[in-house]
């Protein structure tokens, strides 16, 4: 009967130790929408991204691709991808798991006859001080880039 209970025991605690997240944190987001066009926000996050000295590394046109496929009146989606090599390397100095916020993210899409433009922001809250402060100082950027694309 004791054996049973050590064994038992023993698979409740590696049962808990495997349900531990290696990293977790709470993804917040910032959001505006606007009724500009949606290729002139577009265009404009294009502007932003560069003239805070970060690099496209991607643009997935979903709804587009969607369109072309048959589905005519599908609403515009759009991802676009951007980095910065320098705050890259800086922030994965601090914690290697910070790879899961890269590269940055925008999102654009069509709801509800307003373009909606939103990207993810860095945690300030860990348990991570220099984490912290990087995010910091990445947010607002983050949000001047969004605040840019979608100002009438």
């Amino acid at each position: 009967m004791l054996k049973r209970a050590a064994i038992f025991a023993s698979l409740l605690s590696i049962a808990s130790c495997a349900a531990q997240p290696l990293h977790s944190e709470w993804v917040t987001y910032y959001q505006v929408e606007t009724a500009k066009p949606y290729d002139e926000v577009l265009a404009e996050l294009e502007i932003a991204i560069a003239e805070h000295n970060f690099r496209i590394t991607g643009h997935s046109r979903v709804g587009k691709v969607i369109r072309e496929r048959g589905a005519e009146n599908f609403p515009e989606y759009d991802t676009v991808q951007f980095c910065n090599l320098t705050l890259a390397k800086t922030v994965l100095d601090i914690t290697p798991h910070a790879i899961g916020y890269m590269p940055c993210n925008v999102v654009t899409y069509q709801f509800e006859g307003k373009t909606i433009v939103r990207t993810h922001l860095l945690p300030e809250d860990t348990d991570n001080p220099a984490l912290n402060k990087f995010a910091k100082e990445m947010n607002p950027q983050l949000r001047q880039i969004v605040d840019f694309a979608a100002e009438q």
